[in-house]
């Protein structure tokens, strides 16, 4: 083989490897992807069917239930409202009335199944998606209330 046609052979398949390995980060990073929705979005059909997201708001007053480690929650943005079930022990900071991001998808009954749940850190901070989706709903409550 000439040294040229070594060189080529060479350059293609260094080419091809970073290839492969480009397809493999990207599927990694696409696989790992998990966008957030407020309820409201959700309630809209914009959450994606069988794939893992996270839905962030307030933990509706009165909708926690327990049974053993099974609990029972509604996410609200105080427009929309997202059932949600959680098995596992949740985060101390976890009350009703509270910021909460719930990562999970739905099962097939339509119920959002967490599978990790996130409560706000103090008094002061909320994760700034959840903020936004609560202040944009009771924006748009507000207008609608104007009309």
């Amino acid at each position: 083989m000439k040294p040229r046609h070594k060189r080529a052979a060479i350059i293609i398949g260094a080419l091809l490897a970073l290839g492969i390995a480009a397809y493999f980060v990207l599927n990694a990073f696409q696989s790992n992807l998990v966008f957030f929705f407020s309820p409201t979005q959700v309630a809209a059909g914009e959450a994606p069917k069988g794939r893992t997201f996270r839905i962030g708001g307030l933990v509706k007053e009165g909708s926690v239930k327990r049974n053993n480690l099974t609990v029972s929650f509604v996410v609200t943005d105080t427009a929309k409202e997202v059932p949600t079930t959680y098995t596992g022990i949740l985060p101390d900071l976890f009350k009703e009335g509270k910021g909460v991001v719930a990562q999970g998808k739905f099962d097939a009954s339509g119920k959002f199944v967490a599978t990790e749940v996130l409560a706000k850190h103090d008094e002061n901070y909320m994760p700034p998606e959840a903020k936004a989706a609560l202040d944009q709903a009771q924006l748009d409550k507000t207008v609608k209330s104007l009309k």
